[in-house]
């Protein structure tokens, strides 16, 4: 997981096409945005976070750190 890839998304991509890039690299189908990432399952991760985030921002009116704080929290407990 890389941050700044995650923020790049999140300041440049809407909540309907992170969606659908999620759609597509689940069903192994082309992009038609550009996902930064070493392999399939890293692009995954970026924007899985991405639209958490950006809805979490969204839904709480915080600022992307704030966002992203919540986010790695949420995954430290899931992997802890």
């Amino acid at each position: 997981m890389k941050i700044p890839v995650i923020k790049k998304l999140v300041e440049t991509q809407s909540i309907e096409a992170l969606t659908a890039a999620e759609e597509a690299l689940m069903e192994e189908q082309p992009l038609a945005i550009e996902v930064e990432g070493d392999d399939e399952g890293e692009q995954l991760t970026h924007v899985i976070a991405a639209a958490w985030i950006l809805n979490y921002m969204n839904d709480n009116s915080v600022d992307f750190k704030t966002a992203l704080r919540e986010y790695t929290k949420k995954v430290r407990v899931s992997i802890s």
